[in-house]
């Protein structure tokens, strides 16, 4: 493990490989006590993830619906939840897998809140919109729609006095892939620290469908490339990031990718700056 990659997981908090089905286990337990206990710190009880149909969300979603059943148990109390929210822009491409996704969370409840006409009154209100290419300007109104997500997760969040939950991980964290104040915005990240393979790996133990737990991630936020893969705009793939996170050898290449994104995506990991 050279200097870099070390400073970089222990930033990160990265969780070392599973050595075994016990350790897996034992690491959705932590997961839950975290979620479960998150609640309790904050005096609340509702909890609000939208769901994509990825593995992310899937994984996120399930361990939350763990949890506030498990409080409802332990405490005797009904009125922990979890809501599942989907938010797709006009009709997701993927709405199969979302479905999905849905039904194997089986939340307490469920809401839908289609982004398309907040984003589209936006768009048509910022005029500097207009003189972008058409590739750039379909990059700034994919930032949009992650940013209207958060805004609808919080709105229902607050409407039911409860908690956001993101589902950012530390593969997506080494290479900022997300956008700032929008999917990494939240109360609580009950993935972090986890590299994509684990996030997978508790997917799987959890019940998953094989089809959400091998899915091609993809952020899904421009319409001209509609379910873009995200190794496509790493470019390393998540085998790679997964590795290199746990210390292992990666290619000169794929090394100097991850590093440099990492330090030029600085700014989305930290606070805003102040004087």
């Amino acid at each position: 493990m050279s200097n870099r990659q070390a400073e970089i997981a222990a930033a990160l908090d990265v969780v070392p490989p599973f050595a075994d089905d016990a350790a897996l286990q034992a690491e959705i337990e932590r997961r839950k006590g975290f979620i479960k206990q998150t609640l309790r710190n904050a005096g609340l009880k509702v909890l609000v993830l939208g769901i994509s149909g990825g593995v992310d969300s899937t994984t996120a979603g399930r361990l939350a619906q763990l949890s506030v059943e498990e409080l409802r148990a332990e405490t005797g109390d009904a009125d922990y939840r979890f809501i599942a929210v989907r938010l797709p822009y006009n009709t997701q491409h993927d709405e199969a897998d979302a479905q999905a996704s849905m039904q194997f969370v089986n939340a307490d409840e469920e809401q839908t809140v289609n982004i398309a006409d907040s984003v589209i009154g936006l768009r048509e209100h910022v005029s500097g919109l207009k003189g972008l290419s058409d590739a750039r300007r379909d990059f700034v109104v994919g930032n949009v729609k992650a940013r209207i997500r958060m805004v609808a997760q919080f709105t229902i969040a607050n409407a039911h006095n409860g908690l956001v939950i993101g589902t950012d991980h530390a593969a997506e964290a080494v290479m900022g892939f997300f956008t700032k104040f929008g999917d990494g915005a939240c109360d609580l990240a009950p993935l972090s620290g986890l590299v994509k393979g684990q996030v997978r790996a508790i997917g799987r133990a959890l019940g998953a469908p094989d089809q959400l737990v091998h899915k091609v991630p993809t952020a899904d936020l421009e319409e001209l490339r509609p379910g873009k893969p995200d190794e496509d705009a790493h470019g390393v793939t998540y085998a790679e990031i997964d590795a290199f996170l746990h210390g292992q050898p990666v290619s000169d290449e794929a090394y100097a990718i991850i590093v440099r994104t990492y330090d030029n995506t600085r700014h989305k990991r930290e606070l805003p700056l102040v004087p």
